[in-house]
Order: structure tokens, then sequence, then C-alpha cells
């Protein structure tokens, strides 16, 4: 399909299923708190964001494509009151990069509505479409919006509607919902992607990450459990727990690359854990050179840990535009092998005539990678040496990160010398899986590393299902 978004060439990273956020409390402008909230998870999703709101009556969903600062204004958030909000960005892994596709997700249930934002994935997309009967749905999302908006009725409220039709879902699913008067929040079984509670005053706060909570000034209450639905209303928060059992599996590329450093997760700093990676990886793969050279952002903390334990020098020696977001405007073909200049730029003063350690959290498929090291070479680099604070991306995810198709991963058929061939570095060297879940803090059942490892905690499609549905309608 047209609307298919272009692989972007300054992104070599695994892409995130989104950030959700919510809000209720009384007398509060819920829309631009939840603005802020979605503008310190733009790290998340940078193809849509949306704000959907309620006045106790009625429910507005504004929802566009672009970065949260270019989808709001103030004019827009002054025509969005209300007590009650839930917020969203978008990272496509189920459908196109369309605005029909982008969140809040609404829909009409007799004289109610509701609205739902998702991060994650559903591994059971066709069997839940088969289910449901025809739909124009062309994300699974939308699927969910509609089992829940048939499991309504006058007698069934939405929190008894939601805990009835949670278990049909497989997969990575965490969720912000509402309707004129009640918030919820939800984290599947496994509990793949992170949710936490926080409190503001009176208002009571979900978000994908804890730096959502500090913008805000908002108390961090504690992380939502797996399994676990938070239901919300202006008398208190109560807790349902609708599904079976299941082992805790969240997401080890949380502590990789998607959370921000200032966030707290497990207890623990995300920064702190990314510089015990360098640590780490210092330790398993020493090198001989003079620079010790990150790649922004990600890449700083492990680099920081990595001089730390080597004693080479940590320099800047690549400069990030911060201004440079995901875009819709594609640059020419004859430009796209020189894309990640639009977001890095080597500095021949700094790296000219000295070997470097390149840090950098993770490779996927290798484009921008690549794209780095020739960019160092023609900086003056004598030697590049690169340093990989994970270990090698050989298997896709079903769970929320858009890697589905194998055959693009670099490492799924490749060793480690022969990747090394592949980017031209001297040397390189990836953290073991153990280094990594040492440097979390926490123990190695607590995580689902399937992309590293190829042992998925659920039965998962044989195939990549990102445009499932848009094949099927």
């Amino acid at each position: 399909m047209s609307d298919h978004p272009v692989d972007d060439p300054t992104l070599d990273r695994p892409g995130e299923a989104c950030g959700v956020f919510g809000i209720l409390g009384q007398d509060i402008d819920a829309a631009r708190l939840t603005y802020f909230g979605l503008f310190t998870l733009q790290h998340r999703g940078q193809e849509s964001a949306g704000i959907s709101v309620s006045d106790g009556e009625n429910i507005t969903v504004y929802k566009d494509l672009g970065l949260v600062a270019q989808v709001f204004s103030e004019t827009v958030l002054a025509g969005l009151p209300g007590s009650l909000a839930i917020g969203h960005t978008r990272y496509s892994t189920t459908g196109s990069t369309s605005w029909e596709n982008s969140q809040p997700v609404f829909r009409h249930v007799g004289e109610n509505a509701l609205a739902l934002a998702h991060n994650g994935n559903l591994t059971n997309t066709a069997q839940l479409a088969k289910e449901l009967g025809p739909l124009a749905a062309t994300t699974d999302s939308e699927l969910m919006t509609e089992a829940f908006a048939q499991a309504m009725t006058d007698d069934i409220a939405l929190p008894d509607a939601v805990s009835m039709t949670l278990p049909r879902f497989q997969g990575a699913f965490t969720l912000t919902i509402m309707d004129a008067t009640t918030l919820i929040g939800v984290r599947d079984p496994h509990g793949f992607r992170p949710l936490c509670l926080g409190k503001l005053g009176e208002s009571w706060v979900i978000a994908s990450e804890t730096a959502a909570l500090d913008i805000l000034g908002a108390e961090f209450v504690r992380q939502i459990q797996p399994g676990e639905m938070v239901v919300i209303t202006k008398t208190g928060v109560t807790t349902r727990f609708p599904f079976e059992p299941a082992e805790s599996r969240l997401c080890v590329f949380e502590f990789v690359y998607f959370a921000r450093p200032d966030s707290i997760l497990l207890g623990e700093t995300i920064h702190k854990a990314r510089q015990r990676m360098g640590r780490r990886l210092a330790e398993q793969a020493p090198v001989d050179a003079d620079i010790t050279v990150p790649v922004p952002e990600s890449g700083i903390p492990a680099a920081q840990g990595f001089s730390e334990v080597s004693g080479i020098p940590y320099v800047d020696g690549l400069v990030k535009n911060r201004y440079v977001g995901r875009t819709f405007i594609q640059p020419a073909q004859s430009m796209r092998e020189h894309g990640v200049r639009m977001k890095l730029n080597a500095m021949p003063g700094v790296i000219g005539g000295r070997r470097v350690v390149l840090v950098d959290d993770s490779i996927v498929r290798g484009s921008t990678t690549k794209q780095l090291v020739a960019m160092v070479r023609e900086a003056g680099a004598s030697e590049v040496h690169l340093r990989i604070s994970s270990p090698p991306y050989r298997w896709p995810c079903f769970y929320g990160m858009d890697t589905g198709d194998r055959s693009t991963l670099l490492a799924a058929d490749l060793s480690i010398d022969e990747i090394a061939v592949e980017l031209d570095v001297e040397s390189l060297a990836y953290l073991e899986l153990d280094g990594l879940i040492e440097a979390t803090g926490a123990d190695a059942d607590t995580f689902c590393t399937a992309c590293l490892s190829g042992e998925y905690p659920t039965e998962v499609p044989i195939a990549d299902s990102k445009f499932l549905l848009e094949r099927s309608t």
C-alpha cells in the first residue's frame, strides 16, 4: 500500500510500540497535563500523537500524524476541557502510518463511549479478527476496542466489560482505557511493556514510564503488576486480576534502549543500569585504543561505563542534531545513503588520527551502523572498534517491536566475525546475555529475551503480522 512507511535510514533501531498515559482528577486541565506526559514519552513513538478527554459527560478525541508538539497547540488544548484524559504516542507495529491508525481509538457504545491507547502487539490478531466478525479495523488496537465495545451493555459497565474481555487477548498489551467517568490501566499477564501508577495531589496518573510522572511533579506510587487491571474513579483506585497467573517477562530492551535514562524500572534507574552494561562490556571485551566515543543518546551511559573500566578516555566525537525527529519528508533516493547525517555528524578534530572505540546499545538491521562507521573513518579515525551493550539481535519480536521479519536482521545468519567484515570495523564485541541481565539488577527469569535468545514465552505467529489486517480488508 502506498501509505506504508518508507524505511527511515536515519533510524536503525527496533521500533517501539508506543507510549501511553492517563489522568483522572477533579477540576484539573487533564488535556494539558496529558500533553506534558506525552511530551516526556515522545521517544516511545514519533509517528502520531493523540489525546482523548472527558468533561464528565462527553468524550472528545484529537489526534494527528506528527510529534506531540506538532499535533497540539494552545488553541487545540483549550478546546479539550475535562478532568479525565488518556493519551498516546505511536510507533506502528500493526498497521500502516496513517491518520486512521493513530490513537486513542474511539468507539460509541449506545449512549456511552470508550477510548483506548495501546502499547504492545497482540499475537492472536487473526483469530480475534475472525471472532469479532467483519470490521474495517487495520490494527490490533482497534480490535481490542471493538471487543470491549461489544461486551458493554446498559447493564455491563466499562470495568466489567474490560475485565471479562481481557482473557481473549494474547501477546503484549499495556493499555489505558476510559469512558466518560472511569480510567483503567492494564498490563498483560507477562507484563511485556511497563506501566506505573502515580499521584498528583488528589489526581491519579498512569504512564508508561516514571519520567512522565516527574515532569508533572507527580509522586511515583508503584509499578502496575503484570496481569493487573487498575480501575480509577473519583472515589479512588481498585485493582483486579482478570488473567490466569503467568510468569513476568518484561522486555529486556526497556533497559537497553526504549526507556528514558531518567526513568526507574524494577527499582533501578535506567541510566545506572546502562553504565553497568558498559562496565561489563569493557571487562568482557578489552581493546587497545585511544578514545571511547558514544553513539548518542542511548549509547552514552554505556560508553561512560566502558571508559571508566577500560581507562580509555571518554570523548564526544559524534554530535547529534537534537531537533530532528522522525520525518515523513523522505530524502531523495540518491540521498538516502547519507540519511544518518541528518541526525549525527562526526568531528575530525576529535576523532582524526585516533583509534576509536565506538559504543552503541544495539545493532538491528545494520544500515545505520554501517553509515556511522564510514562517517567515523571519513573523520580520520585510524581504527574503529565497535562495542555493543547488548547481545546480537538475531530473532524477530512479536510483542511490540517492529522487527517481525527475521531476514532483515543483520545478526540472524551471520557470525560476529562476519558482521565485523560487513560493518568494516577492526573488531566487534557484543555484551553477553548474562552480563546484560546482571546489569539490570533483576533476575534472569524476569525478562523476555526472545529477540536475543530465540526463546519465546508464548506462542507466536509464524510470519510478520504488521499489515495482516490491511491485507485481509
